[in-house]
């Protein structure tokens, strides 16, 4: 379903760096995903925007693996599988950068919010323009002053994919519960790296000769997410950890070795879907003394 916001652009510069370059990283990783033949992800447009900037993503970057691709397809079947229950719901997602996963999964009717830092929104609209649907909030995720407009009685699917990691630890409990608490019925889809990665890359991790992955503060092993989850909320319903990983090649090899020994997978990266405690509803005239 092709949108009416989105906007032709060409020969867009980039001035994107620190945390704000992983954007295109990720967004060249989707694209060259859905031009493979069996690619495991359809993204056209992050195809339209990655031709439309000029820059160098294979130099800078490397060869793609397709696991962003992965992650991001991941993402997008739980939010069509929410969407069949909440058609109307509001998609909130957070640092979104350049992904473009409202087109993948509109139904036509479904609202989404784009909260990122002014830089990066006003990059995003070199191509995706916002509209009455899809709404575009520059600020700080963590300055919860951006969800004041949004209703109690709206239904909420809160995505934060690419971000957390990004933050400092006590940064990443507030925003936490600061979600739990403006936003008691939604569900949360984020993504984790392990404690030993988020080390590494505090040392420094060259992916290529010419680009250092930014420091990623907040990382946490897959077997303690749900008690550290848990002891961070009480309104916490459910908690499922989804894997995801590279579709094919070496990385794809060594991924499956290492989750042959069920241990080893408390040290990859991985999806937490949360779902947070449904309110009971009273009855219709239920009073301060009913029974």
């Amino acid at each position: 379903m092709r949108q009416d916001n989105l906007v032709e652009a060409t020969h867009v510069v980039s001035n994107l760096d620190g945390v704000s370059e992983t954007m295109l990283w990720t967004l060249h990783d989707r694209a060259c995903e859905s031009g493979r033949s069996d690619g495991i992800l359809t993204d056209h447009e992050s195809a339209r925007i990655c031709e439309a900037i000029d820059y160098d993503f294979a130099g800078r970057f490397g060869h793609p693996v397709g696991s962003f691709a992965a992650r991001a397809a991941a993402i997008d079947r739980l939010i069509v599988r929410w969407l069949r229950t909440h058609p109307d719901g509001l998609v909130i997602s957070l640092g979104e950068g350049l992904e473009t996963q409202a087109r993948r999964v509109d139904n036509g009717r479904m609202q989404w919010l784009t909260v990122d830092l002014p830089a990066a929104i006003e990059f995003r609209e070199n191509f995706l323009k916002p509209s009455k649907r899809f709404r575009h909030i520059a600020a700080n995720a963590l300055d919860l002053e951006w969800a004041n407009g949004i209703g109690p009685a709206t239904d909420v699917f809160i995505v934060a994919q690419g971000l957390l990691m990004y933050l400092q630890p006590t940064a990443v409990k507030r925003l936490f519960a600061g979600l739990v608490a403006r936003f008691p019925e939604a569900e949360l889809v984020f993504d984790v790296v392990p404690q030993w990665f988020s080390s590494l890359t505090l040392w420094g991790v060259m992916k290529t000769p010419y680009y250092r992955l930014p420091p990623m503060p907040w990382g946490i092993d897959a077997n303690n997410i749900v008690a550290c989850l848990r002891e961070w909320s009480s309104g916490i319903k459910t908690i499922n950890l989804i894997e995801y990983r590279a579709p094919r090649g070496w990385p794809r090899l060594m991924e499956d070795l290492l989750r042959m020994n069920p241990t080893n997978r408390r040290y990859l990266p991985c999806l937490v879907q949360v779902v947070l405690h449904k309110k009971e509803k009273l009855p219709l005239h239920a009073g301060p003394h009913s029974r």
